[in-house]
């Protein structure tokens, strides 16, 4: 469990004179912020370029009334309900408020002290406002939305100064399958030091949950292989199934080889699923989410390139549901049935690179071009990305992220714990039982473990 004191600094004094200092000089323009915590400096950097939002804000925004939860959101957010009201008597002693969130950063319910909820509406933290640093800057349940595990802001770590008296911890309940935010739990106390004990609450509470979630979608797996196998039964084009974030669940032989991935190997749970490394299989995934949902006749067709051949290759889209819910696709390679898909959302382009990597050296921000980055490797949460620059520490937070803002750029997932870059590849090292591992081409020769479950991947990827 992560204790809230491991998420930061103590709320010292030295500390927040620095960091409201720190805050003065950044909202002026300046990125030099020593002593701040980087994952502070990176929300910041966003409030700042990205949502432009003003830092002499008063109050959090009323949040736009749409309705756009599924069933299983409507789940998560009871199961949060409910471990937000067995701890309001703890939180009303501190003196703070429990509140739940939906994916956008809008309160749908808070519990808690009644003096601490009252001084709270004056800055609108409560139900019908929105909380997203889009919205309202650096804070526990917008920043918790933007990040993979744990949030803590305390004081001028906000974005805004009318927020510098609040403490707050989020930590936000994702998709199990496509890493989507869905609810963030979070704790607000009123110029009081949160307990040791919250930050691993909060784990613990977003642990249960996902429980659920995990279970549902290893059986929207077993689902998409049983409709995977009675499509075989009917000889056609190469076929595959592949979930709602683009990660495929089996393929037959001949879609393995297009894919890159194991054939005939089914994956239902959703952390070993196979990602082809395929970027337009992202964008098909999304477009036939969003289509399937307003029309469950809908079958789709497009073009994608493969790890095969350099010409894209036609591709049908076959939505598969369970109960209603669309839990994934069956992908037909070789045909073209089904409505085109609109040339705004067409995956099929040339290979493009993505926008730079934020990296930090210190207590600066390093904007790097994806072709500097030779290796990222996962240490525990954290991402370490070996560069010609050194070594840095990535902003983000999770492999698999980044894994998926690369995957266009020409890098490859060959280990659970590494990320390459097959420019980078100098030599291929076999050993003595078939192992693989990669030597870069990078001043210390680094040498990469290649795991046998992307063994495959890596001899298509490479030509060998």
């Amino acid at each position: 469990m992560n204790d809230v004191h491991r998420l930061g600094p103590t709320a010292a004094t030295p500390y927040r004179d620095t960091v409201f200092a720190a805050w003065e000089r950044f909202v002026q323009g300046e990125d030099s912020v020593p002593g701040v915590r980087p994952e502070v400096v990176v929300s910041w950097q966003r409030c700042r370029e990205q949502y432009r939002v003003d830092p002499l804000l008063r109050a959090a925004p009323v949040a736009v009334e749409q309705i756009d939860h599924t069933l299983e959101h409507d789940v998560v957010f009871a199961e949060l309900g409910g471990l937000a009201a067995s701890v309001a008597q703890d939180v009303e002693n501190l003196s703070g408020i429990v509140t739940v969130t939906d994916a956008t950063g809008r309160i749908l319910a808070a519990w808690g002290d009644h003096t601490t909820r009252a001084r709270a509406s004056g800055s609108n933290l409560a139900p019908w406002y929105c909380w997203s640093e889009y919205a309202a800057g650096t804070n526990g349940m917008g920043t918790a939305l933007e990040a993979h595990g744990p949030v803590l802001v305390r004081g001028a770590e906000h974005w805004c100064q009318a927020f510098h008296n609040w403490v707050c911890a989020g930590i936000a309940v994702r998709d199990v399958v496509t890493r989507d935010p869905i609810a963030v739990l979070n704790i607000s106390c009123w110029r009081t030091a949160l307990p040791e004990s919250t930050g691993g609450w909060l784990s613990h509470a977003v642990a249960t949950t996902r429980r659920t979630l995990r279970s549902r979608a290893r059986d929207s797996g077993t689902a998409l292989v049983a409709a995977y196998t009675q499509a075989r039964s009917r000889p056609g084009a190469a076929l595959a199934a592949m979930d709602t974030a683009g990660k495929v669940v089996i393929a037959d032989e001949t879609a393995s080889v297009l894919m890159g991935v194991p054939a005939a190997t089914p994956a239902i749970d959703p952390t070993v699923r196979w990602n082809p490394g395929l970027p337009d299989l992202i964008g098909i995934a999304r477009y036939a989410n969003r289509q399937a949902e307003h029309n469950r006749e809908w079958v789709g067709s497009t073009r994608v390139f493969t790890h095969l051949v350099q010409e894209p290759t036609p591709v049908s889209v076959h939505p598969v549901f369970v109960s209603g819910r669309m839990v994934g696709s069956l992908l037909a390679f070789g045909t073209a049935d089904g409505e085109p898909l609109a040339e705004a959302e067409a995956p099929v382009r040339s290979r493009r690179t993505p926008r730079r990597l934020v990296a930090q050296r210190g207590d600066r921000l390093v904007l790097l071009r994806p072709s500097e980055v030779h290796l990222a490797e996962a240490d525990g949460n954290e991402v370490w990305l070996s560069t010609d620059e050194g070594r840095l520490r990535a902003a983000s937070t999770g492999l698999d992220r980044l894994d998926d803002e690369l995957a266009d750029a020409g890098f490859l997932r060959v280990h659970r714990r590494y990320l390459v870059n097959l420019e980078r590849v100098r030599e291929v090292d076999r050993g003595c039982k078939g192992e693989l591992s990669l030597v870069l081409d990078n001043r210390t020769s680094d040498r990469v473990p290649v795991s046998r479950r992307n063994a495959s991947a890596v001899r298509r990827a490479l030509g060998i």
